[in-house]
């Protein structure tokens, strides 16, 4: 299984997941119990139960670069442009759109 912390301006929020049966996220405890800390995203309520999905979630691939933003990170990295996990945790830590940001677990 592969992990990574997702943090939302700055704060650590929740930790994705994927395993062979598809993709996961949950908020961790702390996160929820703030009523400061907002969602990560309106398809991304704050809730106790882990969201699940076979396919990346559509608001982490928004995320990634598309075009030759894509096709030059892939190349530099040498990363397979149909690897949507490792493109997010190898080019999602640091300035993405909005405030989230993913941080590979090792």
């Amino acid at each position: 299984m592969r992990r990574a912390n997702v943090f939302c301006r700055g704060i650590l929020a929740g930790v994705l997941s994927k395993n062979n049966a598809g993709y996961r996220f949950q908020y961790l405890p702390e996160y929820l119990s703030n009523s400061e800390c907002p969602a990560i995203s309106l398809s991304f309520p704050k809730q106790e139960t882990a969201f699940e999905s076979a396919v990346l979630f559509p608001f982490f691939f928004g995320l990634l670069a598309e075009g030759e933003n894509k096709a030059l990170q892939c190349r530099i990295l040498k990363i397979d442009e149909d690897d949507h996990f490792t493109r997010l945790l190898k080019t999602c830590e640091t300035e993405t759109i909005g405030g989230v940001t993913i941080q590979e677990v090792s």
